[in-house]
């Protein structure tokens, strides 16, 4: 057997490892740094195609983005940013927007709209925890054709999110921790427009349901609608 000398810790070095740890623990939901502001992007296009997306000419993902795909935050100093998108195969743009950023703000952009009239909608995200045993979601009408829409739990007798029309989200909302589904319903008649897949909502997480795609797609290449849970991160 090998003599080893046991390691003691000193008090200081103890407090700084403890405080590293915390650091490097921190989550999404926690207040942002003062100086810098965070993004992330998704791709909610309607179609079949995947887009590269780039901020400042740095690309934010390590694969093409697909319907639904997301980058996770990256931080940035407060300022005017480029945002470039590019299809797979390709570093030509095929849309530009320039964004500003403000210190201490975690935001969402996402690629909406069908090729040829792609758009990016913008907004922040409030990442804060009222209660800790909760989810949290917040609905996304998406669809460029979709008519105005309510969330509710499937086969629930009351809405959570009423009246969201194309490009409009709500705020986020707690929901209780586990697993469900929610429908999509047309917000003039309660029709069931969309129902998302049966998705686990763990407490003290925030969630993005968007209802995306097309109520009456055209062709092959377009998605039909469709109501997807994504954990922001």
């Amino acid at each position: 057997m090998k003599n080893f000398t046991p390691f003691h810790f000193k008090p200081l070095t103890f407090l700084f490892i403890a405080a590293l740890i915390a650091l490097t623990s921190c989550k999404k939901t926690e207040t942002a740094d003062p100086t810098i502001a965070y993004i992330r992007v998704i791709n909610t296009s309607p179609s079949l195609a995947t887009y590269n997306a780039y901020f400042n000419g740095n690309l934010v993902s390590t694969a093409a983005l697909p319907f639904g795909g997301s980058a996770s935050y990256t931080s940035y100093a407060a300022g005017a940013y480029s945002l470039k998108f590019t299809t797979a195969s390709s570093s030509e743009s095929i849309l530009t927007k320039t964004l500003a950023l403000s210190a201490s703000t975690y935001n969402s952009s996402y690629l909406i709209n069908k090729p040829g009239a792609l758009d990016v909608y913008t907004i922040g995200d409030d990442l804060s925890l009222p209660a800790t045993d909760k989810a949290y979601i917040r609905f996304i009408n998406l669809s460029p054709d979709a008519p105005a829409l309510d969330l509710a739990k499937t086969s629930a007798t009351t809405t959570l999110i009423t009246n969201k029309a194309f490009k409009n989200a709500s705020g986020f909302i707690a929901v209780d921790a586990g697993t469900y589904t929610f429908d999509a319903k047309e917000t003039s008649t309660g029709t069931v427009k969309a129902t998302s897949a049966s998705t686990t909502f763990i407490a003290g997480y925030h969630y993005d349901v968007i209802c995306g795609g097309l109520v009456t797609p055209a062709n092959d290449t377009e998605r039909a609608l469709s109501l997807q849970a994504i954990l922001i991160k």
